[in-house]
């Protein structure tokens, strides 16, 4: 049985691994809010019930049953976000706090009530993939919308849920999963890059951009 702090750096772990392939105590630290000791402390707790690999001044690395246990907490967050927002109406840059609040108390038996009401989604309102009931997680990739050159083609497939206020700019540019853009100019100071979606030309700064992950598409 994994408690709420466990599951909290369980998961943390596995977004910092799939995003920068490693997960470094100072990066989970950040990442959590907490000092450098105390993250080290709780990952020798970790460590010693087999669910992460700890090496000092390194960080963690999950072993199997942390991944399980990690990806178990992942699904119940995007399971409660894809209900929030298609049963209650909760605007997409609320869902990912409302779920985090929610996440460690739903059962095994809600999580799959809600699963089987929702017509088992395969992702959430951000595009995340939802993790199936046997733990698997399939990949959106890792190509960025600020990886794009000039003239590019792209669908977006991904956003990142992290930050309400650039969720909700990005509702206000039509920029969801789903919409589809071209690249039309990048500045070469200070990098930022010209969009055009749905007919309208946009600006997004790099920042913003590194949030949206896409697939190259033919026009």
């Amino acid at each position: 049985m994994t408690t709420e702090t466990d599951q909290n750096y369980l998961k943390e772990i596995y977004a910092l691994e799939n995003d920068h392939g490693h997960a470094t105590t100072s990066m989970i630290a950040e990442r959590l809010g907490y000092s450098p000791a105390t993250v080290t402390g709780q990952l020798k707790k970790l460590s010693g019930r087999d669910l992460v690999l700890y090496s000092p001044y390194q960080g963690a690395t999950l072993t199997e049953s942390g991944r399980a246990a990690a990806l178990e907490i992942i699904r119940h967050h995007r399971l409660l976000e894809t209900y929030l927002a298609r049963a209650l109406k909760v605007p997409w840059d609320r869902v990912h706090g409302e779920a985090e609040k929610l996440e460690h108390a739903i059962s095994e038996y809600l999580e799959e009530r809600i699963d089987t009401l929702l017509d088992h989604p395969d992702v959430d309102p951000h595009g995340s993939p939802i993790p199936s009931r046997e733990g698997v997680m399939r990949s959106n990739g890792s190509l960025r919308l600020a990886d794009l050159p000039v003239g590019t083609h792209a669908k977006i497939v991904e956003v990142n849920d992290r930050d309400p206020a650039l969720l909700a700019r990005l509702e206000e540019l039509r920029l969801h999963p789903g919409a589809r853009v071209e690249i039309i100019a990048i500045e070469p100071v200070d990098g930022l890059i010209t969009i055009r979606i749905s007919g309208a030309l946009e600006t997004l700064g790099q920042t913003s951009a590194s949030q949206l992950i896409v697939r190259r598409i033919r026009t």
